[in-house]
């Protein structure tokens, strides 16, 4: 990433924090194959979001999500199945997400080391501009509501689930793990239980000299596929205005930057700032503490420490129940194992199996 699209990242609030290769999620190491591991069934669905539509930016309506299915789904036709919904990071899809964390690999290894049988879903969130920041946006869409509304709906209508709050787990990395935090805080009354790798983008930023860099890089784009062609960091910038700054009066993005003219535009860096969830995170400590269990874990190579550490100590303080680790590892070198190993193990023990519960 250059030295300038650093700066933006720091000045605006993306705080991805990250090289651009360690924000494509790549580079992860693979858990080895569990002999003996039944076979996990995927299906590719499409998933009508109805919280997307109308959106400016055109993003698809109808949605891919990857459902993972327990070995024993086929056989046991009268068996229901708790739900973990796993969301994605920043420029990847549901389907890169999916070989990132070497599913159904590391599903298999997780049910075979002795973890219950549980469906995993994987909603594709990826927009225009490489990530929807799992916000409410006129101009992206709904992703709040299409994920905890949309996609849950349609699974417990199309699947053998429990379809209670506590038999259903949220767990994100990097943006994902934004969102894991941003949906989990509004919507506690969807999900029991949360789990939040490695996210980005927690803290505002402001300060520093205006540049007009991510301005005139979107004035010289013409075409979709200009916009397609621009810095990794730029696109990043893209859609976080879309998703936090939009703005239906100004086409052809709908969207406000953080800069106008070269000059810095506080208002929108309030708007971006107001999505930080360490600024809102207090609104929302009722909502937390109804969860069974949080758990947050991120690499200790990863500049992402610090805002999850601060998430972990203002939930500590505040007396809502969770557990932080710092692994060894990158920002995504241990998802994988992570996944499989800690993820899948936080869900079996913290789940309801079955239905009617005890909230």
């Amino acid at each position: 990433m250059k030295a300038v699209n650093r700066m933006w990242v720091g000045l605006l609030g993306v705080s991805f924090a990250c090289t651009v290769q360690l924000c494509a999620q790549v580079g992860t190491e693979v858990p080895a194959v569990v002999p003996g591991a039944k076979p996990v069934p995927m299906e590719h669905i499409k998933v009508h979001g109805t919280a997307l539509e109308g959106n400016l930016e055109g993003d698809a309506v109808d949605r891919d999500v990857l459902v993972f299915l327990p070995p024993s789904y086929a056989a046991s036709k009268s068996k229901r199945y708790p739900v973990v919904y796993a969301l994605h990071g920043y420029s990847i899809g549901a389907e890169q997400w999916s070989k990132e964390i070497h599913v159904p690999q590391t599903i298999e290894g997780a049910f075979a080391t002795g973890d219950k049988e549980m469906i995993v879903v994987l909603p594709d969130s990826k927009t225009v501009h490489n990530g929807s920041m799992y916000s409410s946006s006129v101009t992206t869409g709904d992703f709040e509501k299409f994920i905890a509304r949309d996609v849950v709906a349609y699974i417990d209508s199309h699947y053998r689930t429990i379809p209670e709050r506590n038999s259903r787990g949220l767990v994100g990395h990097s943006m994902g793990g934004y969102g894991a935090s941003r949906i989990g805080m509004k919507y506690p009354d969807v999900f029991g239980s949360l789990y939040i790798m490695s996210p980005c983008c927690m803290s505002a930023r402001g300060g520093g000299p205006a540049n007009d860099t991510l301005e005139k890089a979107v004035a010289n784009a013409k075409t979709p596929e200009d916009l397609a062609k621009l810095p990794f960091g730029v696109r990043a910038q893209l859609a976080s205005a879309a998703a936090w700054s939009p703005n239906p009066k100004n086409p052809p993005l709908y969207l406000d930057l953080p800069t106008k003219d070269g000059v810095v535009q506080p208002d929108v860096l309030s708007r971006w700032a107001a999505n930080a969830p360490l600024a809102f995170v207090d609104q929302y400590i009722g909502n937390l503490k109804q969860y069974h269990a949080i758990s947050m874990d991120v690499g200790d190579q990863d500049n992402l420490k610090i805002d999850a550490g601060k998430l972990h100590d203002i939930l500590t303080n505040y007396g809502v129940a969770n557990s932080f680790e710092i692994y060894p590892g990158t920002h995504t070198s241990a998802v994988a194992d992570r996944f499989q190993n800690h993820v899948m193990k936080f869900f079996d023990q913290n789940l309801c199996f079955q239905s009617h519960c005890r909230p």
